[in-house]
């Protein structure tokens, strides 16, 4: 997977990781259906729009991205002898 790009004024840590989804949408998208879909993966999987390309064919290009949050453990694990 390729480095996410940093992120600059948007008050995420350096150590922020993102997931990245790539597709395409073919040259008979409407404009209106490409707003759904892209809506659509926007609220139920928490999906933002990083990057979309309208190529000179009428295809377009979109990658979404979404935060990793990782969590930590909060204390060490107690064992008994």
């Amino acid at each position: 997977m390729a480095r996410p790009p940093k992120a600059f004024g948007t008050g995420l840590g350096p150590h922020t990781e993102y997931e990245f989804y790539k597709f395409t949408l073919p040259r008979g998208t409407s404009r209106g259906a490409a707003h759904r879909m892209l809506t659509e993966q926007a609220e139920y999987g928490r999906w933002e729009l990083a990057r979309l390309r309208l190529l000179p064919d009428g295809t377009r290009k979109a990658v979404l991205r979404r935060k990793i949050i990782r969590q930590r453990r909060s204390a060490p694990f107690l064992t008994r002898v």
